[in-house]
């Protein structure tokens, strides 16, 4: 899970461009400044080769990376090989580099004509003096959170390639959860083919599915809906109304809920284990006459898992 973790940070490259002019004229709060930089330095970053070793802490755990990310034309694929610890790979190949992800297409001009802000409608954006990182040079971008359902962010943004080499999470307060870093970088280079990368003893490889294509998976045998989300977050993918798993997003922080079917109720309680940023909410539930077993697992603040797994509701 830990190399998954990695990639997502790294596949967010600030997401997506967004129209600085609409957002300047229609959303509270935003700096126009912030916002031009973002649609500038968005579209650039996915399409650069890189590669360098970097490091991961979530709470007390520290791990060290090797990350390579290689352009070929149209599409691109990512590696992730862990140093320490557990020999393992997590490997992306053959990525269109023009595909977005429903958290990108929340971002664009299309939704912003429709008088939406898009992701400045739930974050504050602004800019800040920047670090040097990895010997490179950095601009800032913080993203404050505009309500208590999501947690807040900030980028260092390579000045040049916009490639991200540093990001933090940040929970109540301005507390640190989680924080990603490259410790060195080479941008811009031809990184190694496929057949050149070191293998690991463990390696996953992720699927490219099509956002808009249903999913196949187990189903619960009852229709069910979540009665509540946070503003903003949209499902990620179409799934079945019977399916176990829904996943949802709003740009930044992407969280899932599973719904199990049980054969006799469990006793009152519930369940939370966190890592970073990271929560899984577990509690049991009746929905009409089935016992069933939901499970909130994100990146999102345990209260906000707490409220989207109390509202889950049977539909027929």
């Amino acid at each position: 899970m830990t190399a998954a973790v990695v990639l997502r940070w790294l596949l967010w490259p600030v997401l997506a461009a967004t129209g600085s002019a609409a957002l300047a004229q229609g959303c509270p709060e935003t700096d126009p400044e912030a916002v031009a930089l973002l649609e500038a330095l968005a579209g650039r970053a996915g399409a650069v080769s890189y590669e360098g070793v970097l490091t991961l802490q979530r709470g007390n755990s520290l791990r060290m990376m090797a990350l390579r990310h290689r352009v070929d034309g149209d599409l691109v694929s990512e590696d992730l090989t862990l140093l320490t610890g557990q020999e393992a790979q997590v490997v992306r190949g053959d990525h269109p580099l023009d595909c977005d992800s429903p958290g990108q297409q929340l971002l664009r001009a299309a939704a912003l004509a429709q008088g939406e802000c898009g992701l400045a409608g739930h974050y504050r954006i602004s800019t800040g003096p920047g670090e040097r990182v990895a010997g490179r040079r950095a601009v800032r971008l913080l993203l404050q959170p505009r309500d208590m359902y999501r947690y807040g962010y900030v980028f260092e943004l390579d000045r040049e390639s916009a490639v991200l080499l540093k990001g933090t999470v940040l929970g109540a307060g301005g507390r640190p959860l989680e924080q990603f870093q490259f410790a060195s970088v080479n941008i811009g280079g031809d990184a190694p083919a496929a057949s050149e990368r070191p293998t690991a003893a463990v390696v996953h490889r992720t699927a490219h599915a099509h956002p808009a294509a249903p999913q196949a998976g187990p189903e619960t045998g009852l229709g069910w809906t979540p009665g509540w989300l946070p503003a903003g977050f949209v499902p990620t993918d179409e799934t079945a109304a019977q399916s176990v798993r829904r996943s949802y997003t709003d740009g930044m922080a992407t969280f899932s809920v599973f719904v199990e079917r049980l054969g006799e109720p469990l006793r009152p309680g519930e369940g939370v284990v966190r890592e970073g940023s990271t929560v899984s909410y577990t509690r049991g539930l009746t929905l009409g006459p089935d016992p069933v077993l939901i499970t909130v697992l994100g990146e999102i603040p345990v209260n906000t898992a707490r409220m989207v797994a109390d509202a889950v509701q049977r539909v027929r």
